[in-house]
């Protein structure tokens, strides 16, 4: 993806990372313990307002905004690592002759965060839904036992919840092919 911006901007973004950078690598190194991790942030915050070009009107205000946007990085950092244990978990239970390659772990790992993030986006009661009846084998009576909700209702969440799964298929599909 090429993202082409205006001599303004451009000059307005120099100045918003030299004045703000440090601080906010610096804050992230506290937040996370770990340079590496800090440093990667701290870069995938200022490629946002590539993305998403902003302005601010004030110090204070930018700094409001990114420290909002390395509260959000650093939970998504965490949510993936906790995803990533789950699943090195469940690898080391099986058998070695079920190991995977590096490709495969990170594909994954990738796709178990985007699921995670979908799931993130429905309601409390269709996310669980799903994972009762997809991943985890329930009937549509056990769920609603579960759930405190008809078997009808649970077949809504589940269909909503797969709707939901194709809708962002399809436009990760389309995203990939504009690339």
């Amino acid at each position: 993806m090429r993202i082409t911006l205006n001599k303004p901007y451009q000059q307005e973004l120099h100045v918003l990372y030299t004045d703000h950078h440090g601080w906010l690598y610096t804050l992230l190194r506290r937040r996370l313990g770990n340079t590496a991790d800090a440093a990667d942030l701290a870069h995938d915050a200022f490629v946002r307002l590539l993305v998403r070009p902003r302005s601010f009107d004030s110090f204070d205000g930018t700094r409001a905004y990114l420290s909002t946007v390395a509260r959000g990085l650093c939970a998504d950092l965490w949510r993936r690592r906790e995803i990533e244990q789950a699943w090195l978990e469940t690898l080391a239970a099986q058998p070695e002759a079920v190991a995977r390659s590096a490709e495969e772990h990170a594909s994954v790992i990738q796709a178990l965060s985007e699921i995670d993030t979908m799931l993130r986006k429905l309601p409390e009661k269709a996310a669980n839904a799903f994972v009762m009846a997809m991943v985890l084998g329930m009937t549509d009576k056990e769920v609603a036992r579960q759930l405190d909700v008809s078997d009808r209702m649970v077949r809504k969440y589940v269909a909503r919840a797969m709707l939901h799964c194709m809708t962002l298929e399809v436009g990760h599909t389309v995203n990939c092919n504009a690339w």
